[in-house]
């Protein structure tokens, strides 16, 4: 029959329809709308390289206790443990500086000098009776020095070598000889006999001492030490003076009481203390400029190596041009570095001007009270821009060094110990500008 296949016919058909021997039976897949549902061609060749172990497609992800990562796992935990290693001894070493800083501070607080000048019946016209109120002070400031409790480093000094004048212990305050001075005036024993003898109305307890102090010089400091000890001085002083004297007066039956009624504050307190800070810390807004603000400028001056580092690099990176000589290299960085800081010094210090921070007030003397004197006139702003210039560089090219020495990321070891000396110069010599100016 024309419709019947034989077996060798069907046989044939068969064979034309099976896969060839270099395809796969997903090749030959056909889905109910007649298409090929065979997979790409790429894939087939992906296939053959699994088959062969020539696969080079990128790894899969594993878990982190995988088998394949034993090597690596423990090579991590090595460098992990090597390197909170030395972060550990560096705090330990370098970061105790610090608090060794501040460990025996009230057992320095000796060290903080004060000088001690008695006057009183050592000067003409007032030599010829016998002084009371200086010798009673030096006591006392002896007897402190001995002392178990913290305390100032009391120096009695002769009035000689000052030149029997008041004003040169002022001026020796101002040039940082020392923290404060405790001055007893010429005619302090003089001046308070004479107003219960002769009820003087006008006699002022405050003039027979005078304490002077620059505050300015560091703020902290006087406050949290010095200040506070002489205060607790003055009213020592005071009580312990005012029942000497008092028991003196009351036993002097030449002195009438009506004087004493007329002239009370010449018994009690009978002697006080003026203070005279020759130089206050202030505006406020000054305080940033010789404390915080002064870290945030090494800040800077550190990490801007970081963002200034791949602009430099591209003359190293070989492209389209030879990469340059290490010298000119070198003398490249530095200069562009300085040029750097010369410009952000600028930006940081019109911060100060922009906040009205006094840079253009006339001087004063030495040896008086003055509030905000600038030491160099109008000139003041640009010696106060070049210090922060000069401290950025001071900072800026040791870390430049110290990275093409040891390299990132060790170099921010260096910054701690570097950051605390910085930090004390520049605070010492900025407050010096705002603060201390040369006599006219």
């Amino acid at each position: 029959m024309a419709g019947t296949l034989t077996t060798a016919q069907r046989e044939s058909h068969r064979s034309d329809e099976s896969p060839s021997s270099g395809d796969t039976l997903a090749d030959h897949t056909i889905n109910a709308d007649g298409e090929n549902r065979g997979r790409p061609k790429d894939l087939d060749k992906s296939s053959d390289d699994e088959e062969k172990g020539g696969y080079d497609g990128p790894p899969q992800p594993v878990g982190f206790f995988s088998a394949s990562l034993n090597k690596v796992r423990l090579e991590v935990f090595a460098l992990w443990a090597r390197t909170t290693l030395i972060l550990s001894v560096f705090i330990l070493l370098v970061l105790s500086i610090y608090w060794a800083v501040l460990f025996h501070v009230e057992k320095n607080t000796s060290s903080l000098n004060v000088f001690v000048v008695d006057f009183d019946g050592r000067v003409p016209p007032f030599t010829g009776g016998t002084p009371l109120v200086g010798p009673m002070i030096t006591q006392t400031t002896a007897m402190m020095l001995s002392a178990p409790e913290p305390h100032l480093g009391y120096e009695t000094i002769e009035p000689l070598v000052f030149d029997n004048d008041p004003l040169l212990v002022r001026q020796a305050i101002f040039d940082w000889e020392a923290y404060a001075a405790i001055i007893i005036m010429p005619n302090a024993t003089a001046l308070l006999q004479q107003a219960v003898d002769q009820a003087n109305t006008t006699y002022d307890p405050l003039g027979a001492c005078q304490i002077v102090y620059v505050e300015a010089r560091d703020q902290e400091i006087y406050y949290s030490y010095i200040l506070p000890q002489l205060n607790a001085l003055e009213t020592q002083i005071a009580s312990k003076f005012g029942q000497m004297w008092t028991s003196m007066v009351l036993q002097n039956t030449t002195i009438p009481r009506e004087n004493l009624q007329r002239v009370p504050q010449a018994l009690s307190p009978a002697i006080g203390f003026s203070q005279f800070n020759l130089r206050p810390f202030r505006p406020a807004v000054v305080t940033p400029a010789v404390t915080i603000g002064l870290i945030y400028l090494i800040i800077l001056s550190f990490f801007s190596f970081s963002f200034y580092l791949p602009i430099h690099m591209k003359f190293l990176t070989p492209g389209e041009h030879p990469p340059m000589k290490f010298p000119p290299f070198i003398a490249w960085r530095w200069s562009a570095t300085m040029m750097a800081y010369f410009c952000m010094s600028l930006a940081y210090s019109i911060i100060s001007l922009a906040f009205q921070i006094p840079f253009a007030n006339p001087s004063a003397p030495t040896t008086e009270v003055a509030n905000n004197p600038e030491p160099y006139g109008k000139g003041t702003f640009v010696v106060y821009w070049m210090i922060n210039y000069v401290g950025m560089i001071a900072l800026g090219l040791a870390c430049e060094n110290v990275a093409m020495v040891i390299g990132q990321p060790r170099n921010q070891l260096f910054i701690p110990p570097y950051r605390q000396n910085a930090n004390t110069l520049d605070r010492s010599v900025v407050s010096n500008v705002f603060t201390v100016q040369s006599a006219t």
